[in-house]
């Protein structure tokens, strides 16, 4: 208990000690975290993280009682985004990079899992396109089990183009899968019991829109669920511990909800998680797919679980920390150990042991950055023009009156993503410039309720760019913000609305910032029907999603910032990774193109090797520098 109020001390004393923040370089915003994926192994003795601090890129397992190095490997070749245990001496690596593959056109974002075995000091990739498998696949990365005695990984792959199985991979050597079980040309997804036996399996086919669950039953496949639908309205994540039901996550009025499906017979639990003001983030699971309980989302993380205790403990900590925003970064099978990632306001990130009933602080995210140097976060909200409540978030400056000050726009991608209270690296360090940061959840965003998310259908362009115009007059009208010193910034889906701001709001915004950005809507859709065929759901969700299915040029044509260039006041500057498969670096070349065709005033920044994600040093720091100084000239 000592320990854990010593912490407490620790994360509060910047509150009120501090009134200042320090100016700091731009580097230090431009850095990745230095420390991340911080993972327990099952029996809690040892820690494995990613360090890229000093330009290096390594995975470290340390032992925790003598804090000596066990091992450190170079993984500046791999760059993962996750880690794994699968016991003491061995862990999995899983990344995603764009790369060729042999015999078919362009780049592809490949998901990968390696397996390190600390003892050998030997790594390998488990599975490996054509080495047994299809050439053509992409996803090698997913795994959905291993066998009892820890010597397999049970991973699904294409035998073919149209036909995915599952495989059982070795941990130990490289060598080609063995065939575990025969798939369906529609099959997505399977289940399997403790001894690594499947008992049910998921499908969807896309020329019928069918979706299916069949089950095991008296040893003969079994269709337990059917659904007709253009686009899956339920989400199976796993097995509940007694492995007699799937769990599945469905819509129940206006917010999503956990369920199980009973595996003998498809019947379908009524709620057993939700949230009248958020929804399901991600459910709890073991590397064998076993549900503990379940993550809701909002601009801070709260958890249910099974088990009371469980519960109880998650409280416990809750109410010692109540400034703090709590992430469950890692557990052991038992859960009497848990890796805690402890942000919020006042923090740059913190990786917390909780053990024995205390919390030991293992390490920063960003070392380089001081506590007094955070600037505070508010969560607050407005009515939009029609009266809709819009959440939203607001990083002042540090020190500074909330008055008159420039301002910054920062709507998030996805556009069905939301933003959370925790150190933004981009918030920071405009804040730490002297600009209010605004970060409007607008119609569309998820994490708030699904009445929310689904009033932004057909919007793009519309209400869900009024919700950020309306954000804007709401400060300014407070005093808080100076009207004529505002700019957007934003990536991805934000990236679209920074230009959508440009194009359709031009007196708003005095510069514009558009990162990986979408300017061309039906270039976009005409994109994804080459990627994924004109029947995918993956088209049928996009088509939803900009004009509730009922796509038409017309209106395709009128949402595309690239058609209203015309209307364009303010400079742009457009930043776009030459890599991304995501949105193509086309959509800000052509934007690029028509603007100085146009004679207006554009700069453009193709990152080289840039992903759709800032996720390379690099580009991060170069994107960073050349934003930092486009804002300052106009601002």
């Amino acid at each position: 208990m000592r320990t854990l109020i010593f912490l407490i001390t620790l994360w509060l004393m910047p509150m009120y000690l501090y009134a200042q923040s320090p100016q700091l370089p731009v580097e230090v915003y431009g850095k990745l975290p230095s420390k991340s994926l911080l993972v327990l192994s099952p029996d809690a003795t040892r820690l494995a993280y990613r360090d890229t601090a000093d330009n290096k890129d390594l995975m470290v397992i340390i032992d925790l009682a003598t804090h000596s190095v066990v091992s450190a490997i170079d993984v500046s070749s791999i760059k993962p985004t996750n880690i794994l245990f699968i016991d003491n001496d061995r862990v999995v690596l899983t990344t995603s990079e764009s790369q060729h593959i042999w015999g078919f056109t362009g780049r592809h974002n490949i998901n990968k899992a390696y397996t390190y075995n600390l003892k050998a000091k030997k790594i390998h990739q488990l599975l490996t396109q054509g080495y047994g498998i299809y050439q053509g696949q992409t996803q090698l990365g997913n795994i959905l089990g291993v066998s009892p005695d820890k010597k397999y990984a049970y991973m699904p792959a294409y035998q073919n183009g149209d036909l995915l199985n599952l495989y059982r991979v070795d941990l130990e050597k490289r060598v080609k899968p063995r065939l575990h079980r025969l798939g369906t040309s529609d099959a997505i997804d399977f289940f399997l019991n403790e001894n690594g036996e499947v008992i049910a399996r998921e499908r969807y086919d896309n020329e019928d829109d069918l979706h299916r669950i069949d089950a095991v039953v008296d040893g003969k496949w079994k269709e337990i669920f059917r659904e007709k639908t253009a686009i899956r309205t339920k989400s199976f994540n796993g097995l509940t511990p007694d492995r007699k039901s799937l769990v599945m996550i469905a819509q129940n009025e206006d917010r999503w909800a956990y369920y199980t499906m009973s595996l003998a017979d498809g019947k379908i639990s009524a709620p057993i998680f939700s949230h009248k003001d958020k929804d399901i983030e991600r459910v709890l699971t073991d590397i064998n797919r076993i549900v503990y309980g379940v993550q809701y989302s909002g601009f801070t993380p709260s958890y249910e679980f099974f088990d009371s205790k469980l519960n109880a403990r998650i409280n416990a900590l809750n109410n010692a920390l109540p400034e703090s925003t709590i992430t469950i970064n890692d557990y052991t099978p038992d859960w009497q150990s848990m890796m805690l990632y402890i942000g919020g306001n006042q923090s740059v990130g913190d990786y917390v042991l909780f053990q024995n009933g205390g919390l030991n602080l293992i390490t920063s995210a960003r070392p380089g950055i001081p506590r007094n140097a955070v600037h505070p976060i508010k969560a607050y909200s407005f009515k939009a023009r029609d009266g809709l409540t819009i959440p939203s978030l607001l990083t002042m400056p540090k020190g500074k009156e909330a008055k008159n000050l420039p301002a910054i726009m920062l709507p998030h991608g996805g556009p069905e993503s939301y933003d959370k209270i925790e150190f933004d690296w981009l918030a920071q360090y405009f804040a730490n410039q002297g600009y209010a940061v605004i970060q409007p959840q607008f119609r569309g965003s998820k994490g708030f309720g699904s009445a929310l998310l689904l009033k932004g259908r057909g919007e793009w362009g519309r209400k869900m760019q009024d919700d950020l115009t309306d954000a804007v007059h709401d400060l300014a009208n407070q005093g808080v913000i100076d009207k004529d010193r505002v700019c957007i910034v934003g990536g991805s889906y934000g990236g679209y609305a920074a230009l959508a701001g440009a194009t359709f709001t031009p007196e708003l915004y005095k510069c514009v910032v558009s990162i990986n950005g979408v300017s061309d809507v039906e270039r976009m859709l005409h994109t994804e029907e080459r990627d994924h065929g004109k029947y995918r759901w993956v088209v049928s969700y996009w088509q939803d999603l900009i004009d509730k299915g009922d796509v038409n040029a017309e209106h395709l044509e009128q949402i595309s910032p690239i058609n209203h260039i015309d209307k364009v006041r303010a400079p742009i500057l457009l930043i776009h990774g030459k890599r991304d498969k995501t949105v193509l670096v086309e959509q800000s070349k052509n934007m690029f193109s028509q603007l100085k065709k146009a004679k207006k005033a554009a700069t453009f920044i193709e990152l080289e090797h840039g992903v759709h994600h800032l996720s390379n040093a690099d580009n991060r720091m170069k994107a960073l520098k050349a934003i930092g100084q486009f804002i300052k000239q106009h601002i």
